[in-house]
């Protein structure tokens, strides 16, 4: 069975991931248009519409704009941008958020993408959130690094081309960052988290941190409880995996750069009761590319880790 796929936005740095990904595949026949009609809206709302699968790698307001042109019943969409990450009528494509979830996509019209820090975030706090050993009300912390491709072709031009020379770049001081709601929504907490994202000079890769004062928590859970939490909510998950912490000293940027998986650890320290969640991705991977092939597979009916580096 071949599906045809017409990614909107082939020419940005997601698109091409995701062609890479899809490349040489027999199961996928690719709609395209050529550069001198790839802005023409006429020709865009017949290839939307001529596709089975359309993935969305767009600006917000484009990407609205792209899914109002598609005027049939049948075009099913991912969008890769933030526009519908919250948005009603739209399935969360984190295959690993839920038990339900990867039925829910494969099931869904409209999937959005999830964004690469909530996927880290999301990884480590929902299951716990679920279980009830981090109280969905408590002031969660988050703080993240993520190489610079996550900027798309401004911020790669810009850090490449002599633009900037610094290494570490903190940003979103204001604490509005767009990816905010969509990390409260989705582990079901009752407070927006406070997220401390920076940029750093490597072009791709990606470390999440959520601190946990386990000795404030009503409940007091143990390391070995978190860690055995996150476990079982992976335990048959082909793109997550927990990884022993122990003897571990130090968490690399790079560490799954180039991969489309995510990897989870659980460090802390028994005596004083506190623990350090961390998570490792590639942004362009499991926080962007790798995530939207995940989903059209499982949409599609495919094996959801075909054409994915794991």
């Amino acid at each position: 069975m071949s599906v045809k796929l017409f990614i909107d936005g082939a020419a940005g740095t997601t698109g091409l991931e995701i062609a890479d990904r899809l490349a040489g595949r027999s199961d996928v026949t690719f709609v395209t248009l050529d550069e001198a009609r790839r802005k023409d809206a006429a020709a865009r709302r017949e290839a939307l519409n001529d596709a089975d699968f359309v993935i969305l790698c767009l600006p917000d307001e484009a990407a609205r704009e792209a899914v109002a042109l598609i005027d049939n019943d049948r075009t099913r969409v991912i969008d890769a941008s933030t526009a519908h990450r919250t948005a009603e009528g739209w399935t969360y494509g984190m295959a690993e958020l839920e038990p339900s979830q990867p039925g829910a996509i494969a099931s869904a019209m409209r999937v959005s993408n999830p964004g690469c820090y909530p996927t880290g975030f999301l990884a480590l706090v929902r299951p716990l959130v679920r279980a009830g050993l981090i109280p969905h009300d408590w002031p969660v912390s988050v703080h993240a690094v993520s190489g610079y491709s996550g900027g798309g072709k401004a911020m790669i031009a810009e850090f490449e081309g002599g633009g900037s020379d610094t290494a570490f770049r903190g940003y979103a001081t204001g604490l509005a960052h767009k990816h905010v709601g969509e990390m409260q929504r989705h582990a079901r907490l009752a407070h927006p988290p406070l997220f401390t994202p920076a940029v750093v000079r490597t072009y791709r890769g990606m470390v999440v941190e959520v601190p946990l004062p386990l000795f404030a928590f009503q409940r007091r859970p143990s390391l070995t409880a978190i860690e055995t939490a996150l476990r079982e909510a992976y335990r048959e998950s082909p793109v997550v995996r927990v990884l022993d912490s122990e003897g571990v000293s130090t968490v690399e940027i790079e560490a799954d750069a180039g991969t489309d998986r995510l990897s989870l650890r659980v460090f802390g320290n028994a005596a004083t009761g506190q623990a350090r969640l961390v998570a490792t991705l590639d942004n362009l991977g499991k926080g962007a590319a790798g995530a939207a092939v995940q989903n059209f597979n499982l949409m599609a009916g495919f094996e959801q880790t075909d054409g994915l580096t794991l």
